[in-house]
């Protein structure tokens, strides 16, 4: 048994709490969503008087085509699904809703909010199907999108590899500090800063014990918490996280001879060998709280690739847990 210590408290996550320590962390602290203002400016006709200027509207179109230099559908692994899922690239958009999962329960939110659009990280349809019809959960989905007028887009393992991605939004919230390279890195990226997973240091060293605490403390609170595999009272620096499922990183955390590698989904084999074998203490998070902290990030860089408060666009990052498990016992 590799897991040595869990910590678990989803009573106390509040995302206007939630530790997210780069600049998108604002979307969190923000209690309503932000709303864009028209602004005045001297009219330059004789009579001098006063015009207000409204900003254009916003199309699908518009946010898929800045979302995309963003985060380019070409980054994305063979087997993914990403892009526009539902929706009319035509259709007007003036609320977007950042969430990890398309389901139920979210749409539920958008619908609530008023959201014209979806963008979440993972993929609805990523294996393929045969029929949408609404007497399947899936068809019951996209037919509720659609008649409620909702878009949805997914930006999955192209989100995972960009340079600042969804690893570097965990890094952050867990408390890593200075410069940031991948774990795993994208050959195709001359530049090397693109790839799966970042490798990072703390601020200082620290128990293993106070920095699992830290990364419970700047995570959402899910029903599994988090789980730890190591001696509580080492003392640690160097750090590898990795959004979602990341046992694969097992070797290239190995390799990197970090302290401690934070990620989620780790498997009982794999990580009692690599617990038995390495120095390397192992953290291994709820799959959803691991790359929640991305959407924030996600939703920043959209608002200023569309004109920042000059464009006629709110987003607020879902605050529901979608998380595959509800309750331990």
């Amino acid at each position: 048994m590799p897991w040595r210590s869990t910590l678990r408290d989803t009573a106390r996550w509040n995302p206007t709490a939630a530790t997210g320590r780069r600049g998108a962390a604002r979307e969190r602290r923000s209690g309503s969503p932000r709303l864009a203002t028209a602004r005045y400016v001297p009219a330059r006709t004789a009579n001098l008087r006063s015009v207000t200027t409204t900003p254009a509207p916003v199309t699908l179109h518009d946010v898929t085509r800045a979302f995309e230099e963003i985060y380019p559908p070409a980054w994305a692994a063979d087997w993914d699904a990403v892009g526009l899922v539902c929706g009319d690239p035509a259709q007007q958009v003036r609320r977007i809703l950042f969430a990890v999962d398309p389901v139920a329960a979210v749409v539920d939110e958008a619908a609530a909010w008023g959201a014209d659009l979806i963008i979440t990280h993972h993929p609805l349809l990523l294996r393929g199907v045969t029929s949408v019809a609404a007497t399947t959960p899936k068809g019951r989905l996209v037919h509720r999108l659609i008649s409620s007028g909702i878009a949805l887009y997914t930006a999955h393992t192209n989100a995972d590899t960009a340079a600042p991605g969804v690893s570097d939004a965990l890094a952050a919230a867990v408390g890593l500090d200075g410069d940031l390279r991948p774990l795993d890195p994208d050959p195709t990226d001359a530049e090397g800063r693109r790839g799966i997973g970042r490798i990072g240091t703390l601020p200082r060293p620290m128990a293993l014990r106070e920095f699992a605490a830290q990364a419970a403390a700047g995570l959402p609170g899910t029903a599994v918490g988090i789980r730890v595999s190591g001696d509580l009272d080492r003392q640690v620096r160097t750090v590898a996280v990795s959004g979602g499922a990341g046992d694969s990183l097992l070797g290239a955390a190995r390799a990197a001879g970090v302290d401690v590698y934070l990620t989620s989904d780790l498997r009982h084999h794999p990580a009692s060998e690599f617990a038995e074998h390495d120095d390397t203490a192992l953290i291994d998070t709820a799959h959803f709280a691991s790359e929640w902290p991305w959407l924030a990030d996600g939703a920043a860089r959209l608002r200023s690739a569309l004109g920042g408060e000059r464009a006629n666009v709110e987003t607020r990052v879902s605050t529901t847990v979608t998380d595959a498990w509800s309750q331990t016992f």
